[in-house]
């Protein structure tokens, strides 16, 4: 299958799709009572919502093929079909874990806004009910990675040091942002592969209550971080887009943790290198972030030399963009 192939045959999700425009005026307080509103309407719980006693069904993919982080690389080529199969499974559980330990991040960023709020306001309730919707999806991205019976990728230590100096980082765009960069990724691939026939039935539902309740989230830190940008001056602006453009560049690699190649029997190094050099990668990473990025321009986040360089570190920007 050609990269041509691949978009042409990409289906993506658009229910529940948060709209946000980045230039017109916010009122949040308004704003987050409607979200507390849709919240009490629509919630899940994966505990009855998710089907967990039912085997995995033969032949189901973890995650679609054309995603897979070594997918159109010389190395893919000479892979076997079993190692295939197995490196999408050890992906999507590097995937959940880190989504676990960024949920537990944005949690704290919440705390930190209610706590310096007016405690009982919309905005502050809204931002209480995000933490147990946060709270819920972690267990349930635990509960899939204990049934697929693999260990929980952790972040390396160096990263996790750098990940808890964000509870310093003053709260503001760059910290919605932050918020939006692994919510608005994860979401666009869930969006994917929540419809695609050939993804096992748990994994799927699983997506599929991500997606709708994460809407609100992202809704949210869109929102805020519009507000943010048109209340803060000239250098605060370009503060906090230099800030999230840097924190983009440490959070990309982190999806797939480089310990997935090892267990499928390939050298963690050889990889990586593969990963990094794959025509594909580029391809993978601007479908991930074009809805987001798009908004983050629309929104004044990408304003600016050294920020736009940063930005085309990622090798996630739409070619019209770059």
């Amino acid at each position: 299958m050609t990269i041509q192939d691949v978009e042409t045959k990409t289906t993506v999700s658009t229910e529940g799709l948060a709209r946000v425009n980045g230039r017109k005026p916010v009122d949040m307080q308004r704003s987050a009572g409607r979200l507390l509103r849709s919240s009490a309407e629509k919630f899940y719980d994966a505990e009855i919502d998710i089907d967990w006693e039912s085997p995995w069904e033969e032949g189901k993919r973890f995650l679609p093929e054309h995603r897979v982080s070594l997918y159109g690389s010389k190395l893919w080529s000479k892979m076997t079909d079993e190692q295939k199969f197995e490196l999408g499974r050890h992906e999507i559980a590097s995937i959940l874990s880190f989504g676990i330990y960024a949920e537990n991040l944005l949690s704290s960023a919440l705390l930190r806004t209610t706590a310096k709020g007016a405690i009982t306001d919309e905005r502050s309730l809204y931002s209480l009910t995000e933490i147990g919707d946060e709270s819920r999806h972690s267990i349930m991205f635990a509960r899939l990675i204990n049934k697929m019976g693999i260990e929980p990728y952790r972040l390396p230590k160096g990263f996790l040091s750098v990940a808890k100096m964000l509870h310093f980082v003053p709260l503001g765009p760059s910290v919605s942002g932050a918020t939006l960069l692994i919510e608005e990724i994860l979401d666009r691939a869930q969006r994917e592969a929540m419809s695609d026939p050939e993804m096992q039935p748990q994994l799927r539902q699983l997506m599929k209550i991500h997606v709708l309740e994460e809407a609100r989230h992202i809704t949210f830190a869109r929102l805020d971080m519009v507000e943010g940008m048109q209340r803060r001056g000239k250098i605060s602006r370009a503060w906090h887009r230099g800030v999230l453009a840097v924190i983009a560049n440490l959070a990309y690699p982190l999806l797939i943790n480089p310990n997935v190649y090892p267990a499928v029997g390939i050298g963690r190094l050889r990889g990586l290198f593969a990963q990094q050099t794959s025509p594909h990668y580029r391809v993978n990473i601007q479908f991930m972030s074009e809805p987001m990025i798009r908004f983050f321009h629309e929104a004044g986040m990408m304003e600016g030399k050294f920020t736009m360089a940063m930005w085309r570190l990622t090798r996630s920007l739409p070619d019209d963009l770059r």
